[in-house]
């Protein structure tokens, strides 16, 4: 394997890994709160038609961010109202979100199916985009790409450094107890459902606005289904968070790069492999038992009623 390859390989990685680390590290805050949402594919691909049909009606890629993030804050608004007030179940609700926004955003975007726009271009970072094999990797990449890296610095130093940290992580483990302290659980609860929506659109928006800059319908392609994944592999820690999305990153075009090797293996299955993983992790975190050893918030999945008594 030559080094060309082999930056380009880096490259790719990172490039497809980005929207799993957006998604993921919206989840992973929903997740310590207390809430298991499974609409991420759903708000995903809201995400990824609003901000496209939003450049494609403004022409400014800001809009386009903008209304991506609105809409699956939206979305997400819906699904804390279902699980957080009414009390439904929370498997069942996120499940039936992500069948609302697979249908409606190919209703919506039936219009601009096929529809090409001139995407987020690439930045790269003076001198350090020279380093050998590493620089073209790391350093040439969109501004959406950057911040999902500044925003794994950013949210690590919130979730283990300070009070809405510590905050987020009582209300995840005990709500009962946390609202016998005074915090204000549904409040908090709220806000990170509403934040896990909007890095979800985000990330929807990097696929139609960076990624593939086009609609078609499905465009995530099952991607909010491996986000979701990825945070259960990497035990609820943003740092391990942000070194798997790049490995599925890479697992998701192994495929494509054991070809141009000139491998015989089938890519189809190699293909198949994060879908595999995917499925595998969701039987996982159906057991108790094993959420407790991943270190799962003690409360995730569970309703929480402050007029009840743990």
């Amino acid at each position: 394997m030559d080094i060309e390859l082999l930056t380009q390989i880096l490259f790719a990685a990172i490039k497809t890994g980005t929207p799993l680390l957006l998604v993921a590290l919206g989840e992973v805050i929903c997740e310590k709160s207390g809430i298991l949402n499974l609409g991420q594919e759903g708000m995903m691909l809201m995400g990824a038609v609003v901000g496209f049909m939003a450049v494609v009606a403004t022409g400014s890629l800001g809009m386009g961010i903008l209304g991506a993030v609105l809409i699956g804050s939206l979305m997400s608004l819906l699904f804390g109202f279902l699980v957080i007030h009414i009390g439904a179940n929370q498997v069942a609700t996120g499940l039936a979100l992500t069948i609302f926004g697979t249908g409606l955003s190919a209703f919506i975007g039936s219009g601009v199916v096929g529809q090409t726009i001139q995407g987020f271009k690439q930045l790269p970072i003076p001198y350090l985009v020279d380093i050998p094999v590493i620089g073209p990797a790391l350093f040439n990449h969109d501004i959406l790409v950057y911040s999902a890296v500044l925003a794994c610095f950013i949210l690590a130093w919130i979730v283990n450094k300070t009070r809405i940290g510590l905050t987020l992580k009582a209300v995840g483990e005990n709500p009962h107890a946390a609202n016998a302290i005074g915090i204000k659980v549904l409040r908090v609860r709220y806000l990170a459902v509403m934040f896990g929506g909007a890095m979800a659109g985000l990330g929807g928006a990097y696929m139609s606005l960076v990624y593939t800059p086009m609609w078609v319908e499905n465009i995530t392609a099952g991607r909010g289904w491996i986000a979701l994944a990825l945070v259960v592999f990497a035990s609820w820690r943003i740092g391990n968070i942000a070194l798997g999305a790049y490995l599925f990153g890479m697992a998701s075009i192994l495929h494509l790069v054991l070809q141009g090797l000139g491998w015989s293996i089938s890519p189809n299955l190699l293909a198949m492999l994060p879908y595999v993983a995917t499925v595998v992790v969701m039987v996982i975190i159906s057991a108790d038992h094993f959420k407790e050893k991943l270190l799962a918030p003690r409360s995730l999945g569970k309703p929480f009623d402050p007029r009840q008594m743990a």
